[in-house]
């Protein structure tokens, strides 16, 4: 048996250098990160190409669209229904909309791609109402665990990082609470933050709004015993026959 014990040590070896290879966005000791802001006042998102915008616009400031939404009737709800039409933002920027063709939208916040289109329309309609809204924006989350990460919707423009972690479903078992790593593009910049939530002091980075495409990534805990052991166990398998088969042979010569 002792002949075998070389044998198994260099397979424990080789088969150590699969350990813990599902771990993504490694950074080493020495990486500095970027201080995230915890301003919730100072984010506005800005159209970007291949956003789906909703788009409706209503006539007299509104007016039609409050009788609609306080009306009772189902032809009132039938029509406004079917005014939810998606626009897709081209490379360009642009967005092709009825009566107007190709706007330029691209770098407008929401508001202001409002108002930019209420005074355009002001030509065709009689004080124009415009709401606009992007359908498409969703952040990442790993929580944590491999095969749990979730795309999830922005539902709305408030969401934090701890709802967006709650609607995947919370930090995995595996998860690490104190190194949960936020990665964001800023002015085609790649920015991470590290964030401790471990700890209530870290509220203040739970409350952080979140960002269109932003990806939340909680690093896992290595488990280095367990998967040595995962690794391994087949060789072991593979050498204990072996030694019984030759244990068997030494005895019957």
């Amino acid at each position: 048996m002792k002949k075998f014990l070389p044998v198994l040590a260099v397979i424990a070896l080789l088969s150590s250098c699969t350990i813990n290879k599902n771990l993504m966005f490694k950074t080493d000791t020495e990486f500095t990160y970027d201080t995230p802001s915890t301003d919730t006042n100072e984010y506005n998102y800005r159209i970007s190409p291949n956003d789906l915008l909703l788009f409706r616009l209503f006539t007299n400031d509104g007016a039609r669209l409050l009788e609609v939404t306080t009306s009772t009737d189902q032809t009132n709800s039938r029509l406004f229904n079917f005014g939810d039409i998606t626009y897709q933002v081209q490379s360009d920027g642009t967005v092709k909309l009825p009566e107007l063709g190709n706007v330029k939208v691209q770098g407008l916040t929401v508001f202001e791609a409002q108002d930019m289109l209420e005074e355009k329309y002001a030509q065709y309609y009689n004080e124009p109402y415009a709401v606009v809204q992007v359908t498409n924006n969703r952040v990442i989350v790993f929580p944590g665990s491999g095969g749990d990460a979730l795309v999830v919707p922005l539902v709305n423009q408030n969401t934090t990082v701890i709802e967006a972690l709650a609607r995947a479903g919370g930090i995995a078992n595996r998860g690490d609470a104190s190194k949960v790593k936020l990665f964001r593009k800023v002015d085609g910049k790649q920015e991470v933050y590290l964030m401790d939530l471990s700890t209530i002091e870290g509220i203040q980075y739970a409350n952080m709004v979140v960002q269109a495409n932003d990806i939340i990534y909680v690093q896992p805990v290595p488990e280095i015993a367990t998967e040595v052991l995962k690794d391994v166990s087949p060789f072991v398998s593979i050498v204990s026959g072996l030694a019984l088969i030759y244990a068997i042979l030494v005895t019957n010569l």
